[in-house]
């Protein structure tokens, strides 16, 4: 029965997103940067309680709102099928004759937007076959941020469809911001009253950890307390801010993370220079976005903009240093280095939750979430939106901003309901999104969140762990034990909810498996 009721309910929100009037005018209609990073923590950026200089998005969610419960996919490709879509990714397919999903491009390019596309694309095809007027970016899921090549050794970057020859002094992020700006210029002009989608898709903070020199220097030394110092000044940080609940505790650091006063001088100089090169990179970012900001502003466009910044998972914990980076202790601003950093920092990026990147415990999938738009938002500025939502919801919530319908078909193939719904209830106080149910999964770890309740499963653990998540957002006290009934009840949820998805999973999903 559960499986029936869920089969009905997407149609019926997929009905109601048709029957959106699309009564905006040309000049009414908001433009929409929508800004992803890549494997940034939870709590790495300044409105979210880091220490890394982050003015310009510090602003935004001063001026704009933050959502404290904001759920991602814990992993790339999978993050953006799911935001593009508003499907959960295995049910996901752009391209072919397994098509069954759209792009949010497609759908306000159809709406009268210009689309346009920068950055880390990480999915089948190529932006410019699915919605997008223009793009400058890499296909892949990682590359070197100064020569250009993928990290796994083949040419990836691409300008409208056509390979990309990456000139002298190329440094990934700034490039990314150099042809938004074009496009915005090029595709535009400043009398027109046409609104614009700009995907802003960074590849930072992202392994290699690659960074300009003078960002670099500018925080060796801010590290010497280590981890664990560093996430109880977050914490606190956090707790001042608001933007954890009153019940988030700081989870204990786990036993594969060492306590920082017992590695050696040389590993603490080492990871010094590794976290310096993060946050730099993040820092980069935030200038770049400063840019954005400048510029919107020049062409008078700011005001009617709406500003998204999220992440794709939590930090990564991956140590997948290279030689001879280490051994030659090569600097991580020159194109031969290739430094990652590992569980230690990426626990104090996930502050103050369990678990990383891949994990579907909130330290894997909780990201920062931050709108911005002057004349749109409403309510009180700086405030900090309870929650919950999911990446599923970002296209329902761009349609509705942009007066878009959500097509039942596209390109000659019938397209499935939407999964998300629209942010704006949440956000506008007349829905707290707390009762419906949210999925997860990734390589074998999952999870489901349904009211207060949250289910968790590590793949390594192999059972399932019951938490009250509005009680325990850190996941401390596993009550598997204590409320068998209450374990099963949510167990069942998932069972039936993960069924229906794969019921509706395409041969060939949108995801690039293995180009990571």
């Amino acid at each position: 029965m559960r499986v029936t009721a869920l089969k009905f309910i997407a149609p019926f929100f997929g009905f109601c997103l048709l029957a959106l009037p699309a009564v905006l005018s040309a000049a009414d209609r908001p433009n929409i940067v929508l800004i992803i990073t890549d494997d940034l923590g939870f709590s790495d950026i300044g409105p979210y309680g880091g220490e890394i200089d982050t003015p310009h998005l510090d602003q935004l969610a001063a001026d704009g709102l933050r959502f404290r419960q904001f759920y991602n996919t814990a992993k790339c490709s999978q993050t953006r099928a799911t935001m593009l879509s508003g499907r959960y990714y295995p049910e996901v397919s752009f391209t072919g004759q397994h098509r069954n999903s759209v792009t949010f491009a497609e759908t306000l390019r159809t709406a009268g937007y210009k689309t346009l596309m920068s950055g880390k694309w990480h999915l089948l095809g190529e932006p410019t076959q699915q919605g997008f007027d223009r793009y400058f970016g890499h296909l892949a899921g990682a590359v070197n941020f100064f020569n250009g090549e993928s990290t796994k050794g083949y040419d990836t970057f691409r300008l409208d469809g056509e390979p990309y020859e990456i000139p002298e002094g190329f440094y990934a992020t700034d490039a990314m911001t150099d042809h938004a700006l074009m496009f915005l210029d090029e595709e535009i002009p400043e009398s027109s009253d046409q609104p614009f989608l700009l995907y802003l898709a960074y590849n930072a903070p992202h392994y290699p950890l690659h960074a300009k020199q003078a960002d670099v220097e500018k925080y060796l030394g801010r590290y010497d307390m280590g981890w664990d110092e560093l996430r109880k000044a977050r914490y606190q940080r956090q707790q001042e801010l608001g933007i954890i609940g009153e019940n988030a505790v700081l989870s204990e650091r786990p036993p594969e993370v060492p306590a920082w006063d017992t590695i050696s001088d040389e590993l603490r100089r080492e990871h010094n220079l590794t976290m310096a090169t993060y946050a730099a990179m993040i820092d980069c970012v935030d200038q770049n976005i400063g840019r954005v900001i400048d510029r919107l502003k020049a062409r008078d466009e700011f005001d009617n903009t709406i500003f998204i910044f999220l992440s794709d998972n939590g930090g990564c914990p991956f140590q997948r240093t290279r030689s001879p980076t280490r051994e030659e202790m090569l600097m991580p601003w020159t194109a031969e280095s290739y430094w990652t950093y590992d569980e230690g920092w990426a626990h104090a990026s996930n502050t103050p939750f369990r678990w990383y990147k891949q994990n579907q415990h909130e330290g894997g999938i909780s990201s920062p979430f931050i709108m911005h738009w002057p004349d749109g938002l409403g309510g009180k500025r700086g405030r900090i939106v309870d929650g919950p939502g999911h990446l599923i919801d970002v296209a329902p919530t761009l349609y509705e901003l942009a007066g878009a319908t959500y097509p039942e078909t596209y390109a000659g193939a019938d397209i499935a309901p939407l999964r998300g719904q629209s942010l704006m209830p949440i956000i506008k106080g007349k829905s707290t999104g707390g009762s419906r149910e949210l999925w997860q999964f990734f390589g074998g770890n999952r999870a489901l969140r349904h009211g207060d309740w949250k289910i968790s499963w590590q793949k390594n653990i192999k059972q399932w762990e019951l938490y009250n998540i509005v009680k325990d957002r850190s996941e401390t006290n596993d009550l598997a034990k204590s409320m068998p009934a209450k374990l099963a009840e949510m167990i069942a949820r998932y069972d039936a909810l993960d069924h229906d998805i794969a019921d509706n999973a395409p041969e060939v999903a949108a995801i690039n498996i293995g180009q990571e």
